[in-house]
């Protein structure tokens, strides 16, 4: 049986209210399942890396479906989704919510969770704790931090407990107070010569990847030579080995300036918009819904309904 948007008049479908399948994937396409250990093969063959934001089970689908390497559910869901003013409200188990979601969409890709502010800097048995829940509950394959040499203590416990991590250093959003604001880093000797350490410290303490944001071009390209782990850029210059951007970002799905490495790729607030003011003046103007998107009588019932309202009538008369 073919799916159908729309029964047709009369038929035997007319009470299914839908035949469109939930969850049901097309054809598997053969591509290989994404780990960490093919983050490395793809470093070592200078193939670069992509990832992109998604925090929802239908976004998650269209990115993995697209190719995309790595999902990031990334703390960003916190002005994205969820409309605070940054990255610093967002709890835990609202992250996992999302990281649930997008488990349940992604296939091919590698799966990585933000952990959020407050759930790795303050104990080190919450954090072991946190990322477990990550891990067990939400389906991430690998937890993000924030924080140079001084998270290295801290992945090797989260590796110990057969926990990948991925590493963030540069501008790093949750320390937006310390920092004054989004600045770029490493912009003189000093600054550089931190980010260096922090990006060897780090390698050492085994990070899976190593995500460089808000940081000189040529700045992330010593560090991508310097580490073998694969260095994933956002606002950090092309030699990276892969690019990550928010996907809100790249659909202008945000109500704010871009930050000056955004490129958009499409307009999905117009689409949205348009959509929205087309279904409003169809319902306003009686246009929608039409005879074709009503269900119908059964022809002997609607005869037999026709029959009965016929007598009444007569009898008012």
């Amino acid at each position: 049986m073919r799916n159908r948007l729309y029964p047709p008049r009369g038929g035997a479908l007319e009470d299914t209210v839908s035949l469109t399948p939930i969850g049901v994937r097309p054809p598997d396409d053969r591509r290989q399942k994404i780990t960490t250990a093919s983050l490395r093969e793809l470093k070592l063959r200078r193939e670069p890396i992509t990832c992109l934001t998604a925090y929802d089970y239908a976004t998650a689908r269209l990115v993995d479906e697209a190719g995309i390497d790595i999902v990031l559910v990334g703390d960003s869901l916190a002005q994205a989704m969820l409309g605070y003013e940054n990255t610093l409200s967002v709890t835990v188990d609202e992250m996992l919510h999302h990281v649930k979601a997008v488990r349940r969409g992604v296939r091919h890709a590698l799966l990585v969770a933000d952990m959020p502010y407050g759930s790795y800097q303050i104990d080190p048995n919450d954090a072991l704790r946190n990322a477990a829940r990550f891990v067990k509950e939400g389906g991430a394959e690998v937890v993000k931090i924030e924080g140079g040499e001084k998270r290295a203590e801290l992945i090797h416990r989260l590796a110990d407990a057969e926990i990948p991590v991925a590493g963030h250093i540069g501008l790093t959003p949750q320390s937006v107070n310390v920092m004054g604001g989004y600045k770029v880093q490493g912009k003189n000797l000093s600054g550089i010569e931190q980010l260096m350490r922090d990006a060897v410290a780090l390698e050492r303490a085994g990070v899976a990847c190593l995500y460089l944001e808000g940081i000189p071009r040529e700045v992330a390209a010593m560090i991508t030579a310097e580490v073998s782990t694969p260095t994933i850029g956002i606002g950090a210059g092309p030699e990276c080995d892969g690019q990550v951007l928010v996907f809100h970002d790249i659909m202008n799905l945000t109500f704010g300036p871009p930050a000056k490495f955004v490129r958009r790729y499409g307009d999905a607030a117009s689409l949205i918009t348009n959509a929205v003011l087309a279904f409003h003046d169809d319902v306003k103007s009686h246009r929608y819904p039409s005879d074709e998107e009503s269900y119908h009588l059964p022809k002997d019932t609607k005869a037999g309904l026709d029959t009965v309202l016929a007598r009444k009538q007569a009898m008012r008369r």
